[in-house]
């Protein structure tokens, strides 16, 4: 299957799972369980392959789906979302599926995605520091991401949208080194 279409797929599904979650008045709750199915597919990185496997139903896979539902208490349109992919067999794509969805949700609520780079794991009152201070500068909801990457060195490296903010050390080398070679 080419790229392209396996993304717009990814979408049609996504967009289908808004809709029912819309139409059912369970936006908040659809949104909870992709969050959550998308943690347990963090620690189980081979959901997506036990479900595409060719030998086993789809039967086998609902009923193994309707235990992973009671187990995280999935809504009632992530349930039937979830029996649709088995169904068509769609489970290749099942991780887009679920980024598609987080993606058209924060579109659809005016959330702002936010990436933040730290070269040390932040503390919880930096979390929240940083979090007021971005909401402040962008004027809206967001939604941060922290990741570690030690080869910044320290500092931060803030991306939204198209902007990234480089204040990390890395970021002012590379910017200095520039500066001098310019001055040559």
């Amino acid at each position: 299957m080419k790229k392209d279409s396996k993304y717009k797929l990814a979408s049609v599904y996504a967009e289908a799972l808004y809709e029912a979650a819309e139409e059912q008045k369970a936006l908040a709750k659809v949104h909870a369980d992709v969050v959550s199915l998308n943690k347990e597919m963090d620690i189980e990185k081979n959901f997506s392959k036990y479900f595409s496997n060719p030998l086993w139903g789809v039967d086998s896979k609902k009923a193994a789906l309707k235990e992973i539902s009671k187990k995280l208490n999935l809504s009632k349109e992530t349930q039937n979302c979830l029996d649709i992919i088995a169904e068509n067999n769609r489970f290749p794509e099942f991780e887009l599926i679920l980024q598609k969805f987080i993606k058209l949700y924060y579109a659809k609520q005016g959330i702002t995605e936010v990436e933040v780079d730290s070269a040390l794991k932040l503390s919880e009152a930096q979390h929240k520091k940083v979090l007021s201070m971005l909401e402040q500068k962008l004027g809206k909801k967001i939604v941060v991401n922290f990741q570690v990457d030690p080869e910044i060195l320290g500092g931060l490296r803030v991306k939204y949208g198209s902007t990234m903010i480089d204040d990390s050390v890395l970021g002012k080398l590379n910017r200095l080194e520039i500066m001098m070679k310019g001055g040559q």
